[in-house]
This record gives structure tokens, sequence and C-alpha cells, in this order.
């Protein structure tokens, strides 16, 4: 993240003052001990005298700040109105919107390639190292090793807008998936849940994984080979057995404890490392922390999301934990029998990596479509200023960063990909057509479906999918949220981007970018009710 420095002219030139009498004392100081021990003949300059220094020092001091005063004074033009002159309003027009987008983009939005390049190597040496050690070091967890235990498979995926290229502000956030190896006398049996009339439509993203035993086992004998780890990670749900993501997240932390206590000796000279753990809401988290004594570049300040992860195939993975409540109900009210600790999310990052390849190999050069994605995030930051945390917890919920990026997909899709009207002359265009689609789909009048697991999906540029995947329902990422939430979401977001030239020039860009006083506080200001 770049920082800029702008000069206080009201502190430099009293500090500078004072610096040079300082240096002009010493100097007058050490010149009167040395003619202390060698008068200067009769009629000799004994060095320029301290009070005329200090009166010439002062009198310049006085001239510097009266200059602008001055220039101020004499200026032609007439009465101010609101504290700007008219002569300033037309010397100097207001910038346009495009102008305040890059502006704000150059120094509040875009990340330095250079530091997010050194952080993500510095992120993939860490974890590589913690996966190989929890590879190598077997499970001691519920089961005492042997073949029925749980296992790290030995790498590491690496997922998120820091590795799709529409990260924003700092480098300091990463999300990492740690694949998990099964025994090999358990298979999985996964059910999506999209189409169970009784459950909520926010867990109809959910999957449920039944045990099975593999081609050519027996079934008596498979029952009672496979209990140990039926037990250690599996609940009961009407006679079925279910891999639990609870018990599989709680190995999980414990494991990676003892395998961070591994390697931190020999990450001691490099970093410091510490583990946060994780709930049904949040994975742990690894901290990374520079030393003092690492002269690395780009050294900063790192937390990392570790996500154990079972691999479904075709490089879909089911992750733990399930996605966090909404509004729509309580986990423990689930119908059917159904377990809260039973539930999984779906991760389907590397088919969404390759959708977003495939539209920049079909993008005109350019293209602004991922920068379009940054600024929508930082207008989504914007809008949350003035909310009480509950509010502003609610906004972030509803406008995600997977929600946003699954809008810009979306809109991509229906056009067939970047179109030449996404370059930088039409970057203010393309924004406001994604915030009306937003819009459309809070209000209802568009569903924003999940860019694979949606009506037809991406099958077609993303490659194959496992079966359970391809025979799932539809999923809409907004179904969670009742009508009023969406409402007020949707007013919000036309309001904040009504207001966005104002925004923009009260919280980003240089100082010559101000030409209007900054908007009053969003909280005393509030937002139009009327607006859809």
């Amino acid at each position: 993240m770049s920082v800029h420095y702008t000069l206080n002219l009201r502190v430099f030139w009293p500090l500078v003052t004072g610096l040079c009498t300082a240096l002009v004392c010493l100097y007058h100081v050490l010149r009167g001990n040395a003619g202390a021990r060698t008068e200067p003949p009769d009629g000799a300059d004994g060095g320029f005298p301290l009070l005329k220094v200090a009166v010439l020092l002062l009198l310049g001091y006085i001239l510097l700040r009266c200059r602008h005063a001055v220039r101020q004074r004499f200026l032609p033009g007439p009465p101010r109105m609101g504290g700007h002159s008219a002569f300033s309003a037309k010397q100097f027009p207001e910038p346009s919107l495009d102008i305040l987008l890059e502006s704000y983009y150059e120094h509040e939005v875009r990340l330095s390639p250079h530091v997010l390049g050194h952080s993500k190597a510095h992120v993939s040496r860490i974890v590589g190292e913690l996966v190989r050690a929890g590879r190598a070091r077997g499970s001691p967890g519920p089961i005492p090793g042997g073949a029925l235990a749980l296992a790290f498979r030995g790498d590491f995926i690496q997922v998120g807008s820091a590795y799709e290229q529409h990260k924003i502000r700092r480098p300091d956030g990463f999300d990492v998936l740690v694949p998990l190896r099964l025994p090999p006398l358990v298979a999985l049996e996964p059910r999506s849940l999209g189409a169970e009339p009784e459950l909520a439509p926010a867990f109809h993203g959910c999957f449920v994984c039944a045990l099975k035993a593999p081609p050519g086992a027996s079934g008596g004998h498979w029952l009672r080979d496979c209990k140990p780890f039926s037990d250690g990670f599996c609940v009961d749900v009407r006679g079925r057995r279910l891999l639990s993501a609870t018990l599989v997240l709680r190995w999980f932390q414990a494991h990676l404890q003892r395998s961070l206590a591994t390697v931190r000796y020999s990450l001691e000279g490099r970093c410091r490392v510490s583990l946060t753990p994780g709930g049904l809401e949040q994975p742990p988290t690894l901290h990374i922390l520079p030393c003092r004594t690492d002269y690395g570049c780009c050294r900063l300040s790192m937390a990392v999301r570790l996500i154990p992860a079972v691999h479904l195939g075709d490089s879909v993975f089911l992750v733990a934990p399930p996605p966090p409540p909404s509004p729509a109900g309580p986990l423990s009210e689930l119908p059917g029998g159904l377990r809260a600790d039973a539930l999984w999310g779906v991760n389907t990052a590397r088919q969404e990596q390759k959708l977003l390849s495939w539209l920049q190999e079909r993008a005109p050069p350019g293209a602004c479509y991922l920068k379009c994605l940054q600024l929508l995030k930082a207008l989504r930051d914007l809008g949350a200023r003035g909310l009480d945390p509950t509010a502003a917890a609610q906004w972030g919920r509803i406008l995600s960063s997977y929600v946003l990026k699954s809008a810009l997909l979306a809109v991509l899709q229906r056009e067939g990909g970047p179109a030449p009207g996404w370059d930088e002359a039409h970057l203010g265009d393309r924004l406001e057509e994604l915030v009306q689609f937003l819009r459309d789909c809070l209000l209802r009048r568009r569903t924003l479906f999940h860019c694979v697991l949606g009506p037809g999906g991406a099958a077609t540029e993303v490659g194959p999918l496992p079966k359970v995947l391809r025979e799932a329902a539809p999923v809409d990422l907004l179904a969670a949220f009742d009508r009023q939430v969406r409402e007020l979401t949707a007013a919000r977001l036309l309001s904040t981007w009504r207001r966005l030239p104002q925004l923009l020039r009260a919280y980003g860009g240089p100082r010559y970018l101000v030409r209007c006083p900054p908007p009053r506080s969003q909280r005393t200001q509030g937002f139009p009710e009327d607006e859809p």
C-alpha cells in the first residue's frame, strides 16, 4: 500500500527557524570557547553577531508567514461563497467522476504488485513448511495413528482475492486450503441439500457427506474396521454416519498446533508465528509477524486463514466450517433430523480462477473489469461509514467480496465476455452498470446465482465438474436475506453511488482534487428513505 506525505508549513517553518537558531548558538558557544584561549587583536572582527543572525531569521520567518495572506488579500475576485471563491471555481473546475475514481484507485485501492508478490511468496514458504511438517508428523488425535487416521495430503491451495488479482488496500490477509487425506478404507457419498423443500434457503448451498464402503469391501467387515474413524469424526443422523465438520475442524486445529511446534524453531530467524483457534464461523488463523533481525524486502504482519478441505474430485472441495449463520434462522433449527455439525460448504475456487482466466483470454487489451471489481469493493467500504457495528456487519455480509465477484462474473457471462466497452475510458459507466445490476438483484428483479452452482453453470468454461455438483440445484446467493434487509441495502447502495464524488473527495485522493467542502457525517446526514 502506497503512503503519501504532505508538508505542513505551520510546523515546518518554526522547526527550521528553531533548528537554525540552535546551530547559530552552538557555533557561537564553540567560537567563544576558542576565542577565550586566543583573543583576536584590536580592530579585528570577532565573528558575525548572534543578535543580527537571530533578527534576520525572525524577519525571514515573518515574511514567509505573511506571504500567503498578502497574496490572498490582493487577489481579484468577488466575495467568497461557501468557503470557495467564484474565481477559484472558474479557474479550477470540479474534476469528473472518472478522474476522482482514478485518483482514489491509485492512492487508496491499488496494491503494489511488488509488495503483493513478496507477501505471497513469504506466505507460501511458511505454510509449505507447516503443511509438510503436519504430513510427516502423523496423527495422534482421536485415533492413535494407523491407517484410519486423518492426515494432511501434503499440499496447499491458495485461494481468494489475493490470488485472483482483485485484492484491495493491504496485502495482509490470505486464504489457503489445506486438503486432508482420508483413510484408504473410507469413501464418501456427498449429497446436496439444495432440493430439500423444508430447508431454509440459507442452507441450499450446503452438503452432507455419508460414509460408505469402498468398492470391493465387505459390508460387515468394513463397518467393524471403520468404527474407530466413524466414532472419532462422524455423527449419527437417521441411522447414517455423516462426516462432521465440527469434529474434523477440532482435529485440524490440534494437528496444526502440533505441526507449528515442530517448525517454530526453524522459523525464529525469519518471523514469529502464532495460531489463533477458530470456530464454526471462522477457521484457524496463522499470524506471521516479521522479526527485527529479518531485513528481507516487504515484510508485513500477515494473517493466513487455514481452511481444512475434503476433496470431492475435479478440484472441488468441501470446506469446514460451513457458511456462517444467516438471518434465516439458527443452525439448531434444522428440519428432518439434520445436525448443524454435519453441514459442509462447497469451495469452487479453482473453477472460478479458470473462469477468470477464460475471461482474460477473451478480453480486449486494456479491459478494466478487475479494476471495476476493486472499485466496487471500495464503494462498499465507503457505504459502511457511519453505520453501527451491527448494521455494518449486516452490510458487509450481504455485500461480501464473493457476492460482488459473482455479480461481476454474471454481468460478463451475460455479455459473452469483456466487450470493447470495458476499457479504461468507460470505467465509470461500467461501475454504474454493476451497481444497477446489484440493486436489481437485491430487489429480486434479477437472481444472483452461484457462478458454478447456477442454471447451466460455467461447465463449458471451467471444465468437468463432479456429478454431485452437476446434479445440484441452483444456489441463489442472496436468498438467505429477508425482503426488508435487501431493500435497505439496495437503497443505501444506490445512495452511496449517487454521493460517490463527495465521498471520494472527502476520504481519498490528493489535496489538489478537493474543490468542495467534505460531506457531513453519514450518521447525521443519513440516506434517503424513499429511494428504491
